[in-house]
């Protein structure tokens, strides 16, 4: 027997697989199909719910190569499986990049020869003799084919899988493919279309239908059409007939939501470069073959980076930022040249799948070119489209404690159901009816009705939600964010205005700079060389006559005043010198500068058109260099400039040193520490000897060196009117808040104090790290900043490490008191070189700067590992990745890419945030509140029934029915009513079912329900008047004659549901439902007040009404409905007093004893956190009487020094007791030796 072999499918990727090879066993396919007969199918269903069970029940191990059907598992948190179908394709190579149309018989081969015949279809016209089998398999839209050189399948991804350099794309593939090797590479990448197949509705009613729960409640329904239950069945059927059809609608319309959206645009005409230029349907487009874009734009139907030509591109479809981007062409030459390509690095220069290119720009006879990359799902709008059609499961604790409450539920079915089987034996009932009952009781337990009323309450939260403009397309996320601990913010668009204003500039004069001026257009400034590099370094193109681009570009430009031109292909085609845009002042205002300027007097009026500049080159803004140039001419001058404009800190480093002033350092701080966001400006003087071609060809690092520091342009980035007042309310509510920006680190934490994350008189720690270089290890220089406010040393930052009450007194005394601010090189440094401080500084960093989109993706995973509960909020624009991976993504774009955002905010400010978290507690608090209601439900119920069937009765059909309909699922849905509670608390809501409070109060209410029944079916016994029931009974006084008579009549009664057991039992049990109900259904802090959920008020009030009438005034056509038998009236007056002490000892426990005295004194105050002793002195009487009832009861409930459950605590608990932390200031800290070092500098 083979050994089973493993391997790892997408190794260090986000979808890494482990898979296992399999292949058909007769014997195990035989004893499979024997035992589905013998079990009626459910043996192959428990195979088709567990795919690993089924693969192993009919297959034994084989060699990957040897397999024909494939295990996988997923190696994420959620270890998922898997099952896939191995099929054989015949190709003339073994790769998609194999050049067989060099082959001499370079056909292709008669394509797929497996179990499916698709391919077959499309490339059954070719016949190839000598050809190789490719085996593969597809899993979530992506194909795996078999490598025999590493033993294991891989997928193609593009023309990336080459490593291709950017001369390679340009020398190798912009050409061109030949025919026969565009269909040849067809077969690996398949048709270039994002796929979404809309199943069938059969498909997905089989789907839906084979969900465990609703196989159950088949069995339920086939069990009590036995019984003859047709009512209660009937109803059941109903219900679950409503939920399957609107399941299915809801989940058919999503498919036709994302099919929609996919498919409008993806299948086009395309100009392909195969030998000559020639149409052809997008979706034969294979990676390397070129088409040309034309002049007025297309939807890009893949991935493909652009070798000739510029082009305008509108990305949101991606990045959720409307703002037209610029894509120059790929480098051809130097050093870039020589770079292996790569999408993430050169995105700059890819036309991204899904977005639009608004128009092209071109130069004489050019065609604006570009290699295909990726199609189909490989493209980026692929990835995001799968992300959606397979989520990972929402992991919370919720869902896996409500499996595991259900399985406590069927080891009480299964108690029940031995109980009974033996108790029926002993009255040797028949067998049919042992059987009937004994199951009968499985059903009672677990109720049906579960599922559908948990997710009422999520229902009723969507439509709240929906009501103040937050759509959600994951509606199981509503739960997570009740337990939202930490929020991510981004800062631009998010916390503050998205666009920026011009406070003003500085320039340089000399070696220091002149004072600073608001007004850039004025007359003096339009000949001096900084309002030149303002107007011209930028990346804005006029689209249908209008200015377009990024907002600080259309700000800084339109603070010049000057005017853009675009010549018009005519134009370019005539005069190849003429650059393709120009930028120039106004015409009433250059001749006035010109004439006022005693420099210009003397000049021709020809040489007066100097200040029109024309653009030569751009090379866009790249958000990893932090700077964008443009190279210019002006008109009538020989030599050619280079503008250069980007972070004030990067433009410094490229800057001729003597040209940037001393004070620069002082300058930008001031002006940052405002708020202000700073961007320096650069000049350089290129030789005259470039020529036009010459500079299309070099490098931009050639290009942006031996600068001069022209100055500093000053924007103001407004903080929206919410923000501050959002935060405040998160802070009360000890939700811890973080600041996640790409902007500068000094202008974040300015504008993280102005809002409030950072209090005035606190401190912020500058964690600077850098990589090592040469001998030199890598190193953290902690930076101690000054508080421009206010400066207290003694003063730092508190920072909540549990935002729960118990922190409120005992922790204040013991709180880790600082703020770090970490910036996305330094956090490079720290996942790479410090990993073991990355967990503290998580615990204790607010603001995050100049971090590039991954790393705000790896920030949240960080903080998810040290068991946060993690929100994200951010306006779309490279916050995708994120939103996606937080607990709770929610984005304030409602363009195309927040679609992978769970929830999407319509108001464009973070006040979604607090709504969101409360309507989240208030779904949290309902679902336990209706879970708690059910369960106890079951129970009440399963004890009645358990009580009768030791006297050979049961309920009857319609008592059922009443309980069922009437009672439980009256109450189930209107209890999930209460909206959320006004504002947020600092308590959060329990997360898990199994905790102290809730088990408490679900084994108190089932001890009272139990001890109050037991009770009157004991004492029912005991009175005079009792005897074992028959239709000639007379237990009533005379004045209930009609009813005696009714029941003279009645015929005998072979299930013996009439009897005084039952009654006693249906009555007290009916009022016990209502009174957990009521009690369950809580308010403050998390909901409304039960009293203003109308529709539960009325409920109750209704059914406790009708319920006390037919106790106290039985009416005859009621009574034999219900098939309840006539008792004496002190009886039923015995029953309400035994019910009202019922109720009262339901909410003294629920109430008084686990809200009020073990809220206080135990599951409050101990989570693992040992509190400062307090000398007994400065105790008040009460504070004692409370500080030794909490130690008594934390030791009676086994909960003194219980250590920390999430991980955060942990290292909070361990940096208690670190005396060098936080680190000193002027401190270095090594990664070779992780020791500290007092750094010679002062800081």
């Amino acid at each position: 027997m083979k050994t089973r072999e493993m391997k790892i499918l997408n190794q260090d990727l986000e979808d890494e697989m482990e898979v296992w090879g399999y292949q058909p066993c007769m014997w195990k396919m035989v004893l499979v199909g024997v035992g589905t007969v013998c079990s009626g199918g459910l043996l192959l269903l428990l195979l088709y719910w567990l795919p690993e069970w089924g693969v192993k029940g009919t297959c034994t191990p084989t060699s990957l190569k040897d397999a024909h059907t494939l295990l996988l598992r997923s190696t994420d948190e959620f270890r998922q499986w898997f099952r896939a179908k191995v099929h054989v394709m015949i190709s003339p190579g073994r790769k998609p990049f194999d050049r067989v149309d060099l082959l001499p018989s370079a056909q292709l081969p008669n394509g797929d020869h497996s179990i499916n015949p698709a391919h077959e279809e499309h490339y059954g016209k070719y016949n190839y003799t000598q050809s190789a089998q490719i085996f593969y398999f597809t899993h979530h839209s992506t194909t795996y084919y078999w490598n025999d050189e590493i033993q294991s399948f891989e997928s193609f991804k593009g023309l990336e899988d080459l490593n291709v350099s950017c001369g390679d794309i340009h020398s190798d593939h912009s050409c061109g493919l030949s025919k026969t090797l565009q269909e040849y590479r067809m077969l690996f990448f398949g048709e270039n279309e994002i796929a979404v197949r809309v199943p069938s509705l059969f498909k997905l009613l089989i789907k839906e239908v084979l969900n465990p729960f609703y196989i159950f409640q088949l069995f339920s329904v086939i069990l009590w059409s036995f019984e003859d239950y047709y009512y209660y069945a009937s109803a059941i059927v109903f219900m679950s007939a409503i939920s399957i059809v609107t399941s299915l609608y809801t989940v058919k319309k999503q498919y036709v939501m994302l099919r929609d959206m996919v498919a409008a645009h993806s299948v086009v005409r395309v100009s392909v470069c195969r030998g000559d230029v020639e149409q052809a349907m997008s979706t034969e487009l294979v990676p390397g073959d070129v088409i040309i874009i034309p002049a007025n734009g297309m939807i890009m139907p893949c991935d493909a980076v652009l070798t000739h030509g510029t082009c305008i591109v509108n990305e949101s479809m991606l990045t959720g930022e409307s703002v037209p981007v610029t894509k120059t062409s790929l480098p051809s030459s130097g050093e870039e040249a020589a770079v292996c390509y790569n999408m993430e690095e050169h995105k700059r220069h890819t036309l991204f799948c899904g977005t639009q290119v608004i128009q092209t720009r071109f130069y004489a006879g050019e065609q604006v070119k570009a290699v295909v990359v990726r199609t189909g799902f490989s493209t980026e709008k692929g990835q995001l489209v799968r992300s959606i059609l397979y989520p990972k499961p929402t992991d919370f604790k919720l869902y896996r404690d409500a499996y595991l409450f259900l399985l406590c539920l069927v080891g009480v079915a299964g108690i029940g159901f031995i109980y009974t089987i033996i108790l029926s034996v002993m009255n040797k009932v028949a067998a049919k009816t042992i059987i009937i009952e004994s199951l009968d009781i499985i059903t009672i337990t677990v109720p049906p009705a579960l599922p559908a009323a948990m997710t009422a309450g999520i229902v009723y939260a969507q439509r709240r939600l929906k009501g103040v403009g937050i759509f959600c397309i994951s509606p199981q996320r509503i739960n997570m964010c009740g337990q939202l601990n930490l929020v991510c913010f981004d800062k631009t668009g998010t916390l503050t205005e998205d666009g920026l204003d011009l406070w003003g500039i500085q320039r340089v004069e000399g070696d220091s700079f002149s004072p600073p001026e608001s007004d850039a257009a004025k007359e003096s400034l339009v000949d001096s060389v900084f309002v030149a590099c303002m107007a011209s370094c930028h990346s804005l193109t006029k689209i249908e006559g209008e200015l377009s681009g990024d907002p600080l570009d259309l700000k800084m430009f339109g603070a010049t005043g000057w005017i853009l031109e675009e010549a018009t292909e005519e134009e370019t085609a005539l005069h190849n010198p003429i650059m393709p845009t120009v930028v120039r002042p106004p015409r009433h205002i250059a001749p006035e500068a010109n004439q006022n300027n005693p420099l210009t007097q003397n000049m021709e009026p020809s040489e007066m058109t100097s200040c029109e500049i024309g653009i030569v080159r751009q090379f866009p803004f790249s958000s990893a260099l932090q700077r964008m140039s443009v190279v210019v001419r002006r008109l009538g001058q020989k030599h050619m400039d280079a503008y250069l404009k980007g972070a004030p800190e990067v433009v410094a480093n490229l800057c001729k040193q003597h040209t940037v002033p001393q004070s620069f350092t002082e300058t930008l701080e001031t002006y940052t520490r405002q708020g202000f966001r700073v961007i320096a400006l650069a000049h350089r003087q290129l030789e005259s000897k470039l020529s036009w071609h010459k500079v299309q060809s070099l490098s931009r690092d050639l290009i942006e060196t031996n600068m001069e520091f022209l100055g500093l342009i000053i924007m103001q980035n407004k903080i929206k009117a919410e923000t501050a007042g959002v935060l405040q309310d998160l802070q009360k509510a000890d939700i811890r808040s973080v600041m996640v920006t790409g902007d500068n680190m000094l202008t974040a934490i300015s504008v993280a104090r102005d809002c409030g994350m950072v209090r005035a008189h606190e401190k912020v720690i500058i964690v600077d790290a850098v990589p090592p270089k040469e001998s030199l290890p890598a190193c953290i220089t902690w930076h101690y900043t000054e508080n421009h406010q206010t400066i207290k040393d003694t003063e730092t930052v508190e920072i909540n490490l549990e935002q729960d009450e118990e922190y409120d007194k005992q922790m204040a005394q013991q709180e880790q008191k600082y703020h770090f601010a970490v910036s996305g090189r330094a956090f490079a440094v720290l996942m790479e070189h410090f990993p073991h401080l990355v967990q503290k500084l998580a615990l204790g960093a607010t603001v995050f700067a100049r971090m590039a989109p991954d790393q705000k993706t790896q920030l949240v995973e960080v903080l998810q590992s040290i068991d946060y509960t993690v929100g994200m909020c951010g306006d779309g624009a490279n916050d995708c990745g994120a939103l996606k991976r937080a607990h709770s993504g929610i984005s304030l774009s409602e363009l195309e890419a927040s679609v992978a955002s769970p929830f999407t905010s319509s108001t464009s400010n973070i006040s979604c945030v607090p709504n969101l978290i409360r309507e989240g507690r208030a779904a949290l608090i309902t679902s336990f509140c209706v879970f708690k209601f059910m369960a106890l439900y079951s129970i009440i119920q399963y004890v009645s029934v358990t009580l009768l069937y030791s006297i050979l009765s049961n309920l009857g059909d319609f008592q059922f029915l009443f309980i069922d309909i009437a009672i439980i699922l009256i109450i189930a849905f209107t209890m999930s009513l209460n909206p959320a509670w006004k504002e947020l608390v600092s308590r959060r809501p329990p997360s898990s079912l199994i905790s102290g409070p809730l088990l408490f109060s679900v084994l108190t209410q089932i001890i009272t329900a139990l001890v109050f029944q037991v009770l009157v079916f004991l004492l029912v016994k005991q009175q005079s008047w009792y005897e074992t029931w028959t239709p000639q009974s007379d237990a009533c006084n005379v004045s209930h004659s009609g009813l005696d008579s009714q029941n003279v009549t009645s015929p005998p009664d072979p299930k013996n549901i009439r009897n005084y057991e039952n009654t006693t039992l249906f009555y007290v049990s009916s009022f016990q439902y209502l009174t957990v109900a009521i009690v369950f259904s809580k308010g403050k802090p998390f909901r409304q007040p039960s009293y203003k959920n109308w529709p539960f008020m009325l409920s109750c009030v209704g059914l406790y009404a009708f319920l006390l009438l037919i106790l106290l005034y039985p009416i005859a056509g009621i009574d034999k409905f219900l098939e309840i038998v006539c008792v004496p009236q002190d009886w039923r007056l015995t029953l309400v007093i035994i019910i009202a002490v019922n109720a009262a000892v339901s909410f003294v426990l629920e109430i008084f004893i686990l809200d009020i005295i073990l809220w206080r004194l135990v599951f409050r105050g101990n989570q693992g956190v040992n509190p400062p002793p307090q000398p007994p002195s400065a105790d008040t009487p009460q504070e004692a009487i409370d500080r030794r009832g909490s130690s008594f009861l934390s030791w009676l409930f086994c909960r003194r020094n219980k250590p920390p459950r999430v991980r955060y605590m942990h290292v909070a608990l361990e940096l208690q007791d670190d005396a060098n932390w936080p680190p000193r200031p002027s401190t270095v800290t090594y990664a070779s030796s992780n020791t500290q070092s007092q750094s010679s500098e002062p800081l």
